[in-house]
């Protein structure tokens, strides 16, 4: 059967994740160090696992409130306020998701109407686009540069908005390039969100991951939290990846339309999942202090690698991957990565999966072992070698 001509144009046209492009080739591959995957190498912490085994072992096996448990909300509420001094009504103002993607195409999907335009800081993450597409909105990339150490400038904003751009994705700490926006920097682009009417999707699931300074949130600072939409999760700095569990925090009218959807196509988040995560939030703090610390000593050893075999290399700041130049090579992202796949084994990301601006670059994730990362270095550095 010819299932091609029943399958949405729409569709037709997102391309494959470049992500899951090399993932695929490593997981049938024998001898190869992939830093490709953007997981966390911890087990979830133990009291996390605890819970969900004793919420099983209760009982606890039944749908939840579309919004998710009353108490996880409460745990979230109370997060956000420690934390990032961020205040939400935890019964009309936060929705637990599956995952923080699910949240991503929850806000989209809730705002967009055919040929709004959203506006998508690169490189970044490489489901923000197909999202939009999903939603007959048009994606469009504002890229930015290493230069500018990939945040998002006045200058970069305004030379993207029409009159039809209704979202910004505010993607910080970004995947790949480990940026942060700093307080002062999100000022910056403050008054021109607010003049030009523009709705925020800021999706903050490295917040914990951030190595110099705290995490600013853009709804914390004067006029944004009615017009932001915050998505996070457990994924990262709990290292609750398998559990797909995210939250949204935003005005109640945004809730409330978000799960209009979200009671039709999930209907809530797994349970059992959900009373892990209050364990999490209350009970964890030094698991997520503790891998915070030593992504950052990762994150330092594998910079310096980078730099040692004469190859430039932004510094991240936050979530844990490093965007190394591979220009001086002479190879495109895809040419690179391809070569060093098959002459020494290492799978790492080609930039241009994360958007046009990523050409030239590629994406390493540190979420792997010391001694993983040294082992793949040291590849990296034999084909590096024969090349420069």
């Amino acid at each position: 059967m010819n299932t091609d001509k029943y399958i949405s144009n729409v569709v037709k046209s997102i391309p494959p994740s470049g992500i899951r492009k090399f993932f695929d080739l490593v997981t049938n591959s024998k001898g190869i160090i992939s830093l490709g995957v953007g997981e966390p190498d911890f087990v979830t912490p133990w009291k996390i696992r605890k819970e969900g085994i004793d919420a099983l072992d209760r009982g606890s096996t039944t749908y939840t409130s579309n919004l998710g448990l009353l108490e996880l909300r409460i745990a979230i509420s109370y997060f956000l306020k420690t934390h990032y001094n961020l205040t939400y009504d935890p019964e009309k103002e936060i929705m637990v998701t599956i995952g923080a993607s699910e949240a991503i195409d929850l806000a989209l999907r809730a705002l967009l109407n055919d040929g709004d335009e959203v506006l998508v800081p690169e490189p970044s993450y490489v489901s923000y686009a197909p999202c939009v597409t999903l939603t007959r909105g048009i994606p469009v990339f504002v890229p930015t540069d290493e230069k500018n150490n990939f945040i998002l400038t006045p200058d970069d904003l305004k030379s993207k908005i029409t009159s039809k751009t209704k979202v910004l994705i505010l993607p910080y700490p970004n995947n790949p390039t480990g940026a942060i926006m700093k307080k002062e920097e999100l000022e910056e682009i403050i008054d021109i969100i607010i003049e030009n009417d523009l709705l925020v999707i800021s999706d903050e699931i490295y917040s914990e991951l951030t190595y110099e300074g705290k995490h600013v949130s853009i709804a914390s600072l004067p006029g944004m939290k009615e017009r932001t939409i915050l998505i996070n999760g457990f994924s990262k700095a709990f290292a609750m990846t398998g559990w797909r569990l995210g939250y949204i925090a935003a005005e109640h009218g945004f809730i409330e339309a978000m799960n209009k959807i979200h009671q039709y196509t999930t209907i809530c988040a797994p349970i059992t999942a959900q009373y892990a995560a209050i364990r999490g939030i209350y009970e964890c703090e030094e698991d997520i202090v503790k891998m915070r610390k030593t992504y950052d000593k990762r994150r330092k050893f594998i910079v310096n690698g980078f730099r040692e075999m004469g190859l430039d290399c932004f510094e991240p700041k936050g979530a844990f991957y490093i965007f190394p130049s591979i220009k001086k090579t002479g190879m495109t992202s895809q040419e690179f990565c391809e070569k060093l796949l098959k002459e020494e084994k290492v799978a790492v990301v080609p930039g241009d999966a994360f958007g046009p601006s990523g050409e030239g670059f590629i994406r390493v994730s540190y979420a792997y072992s010391i001694d993983k990362i040294a082992k793949a270095l040291e590849r990296i550095e034999s084909f590096v070698k024969k090349i420069l």
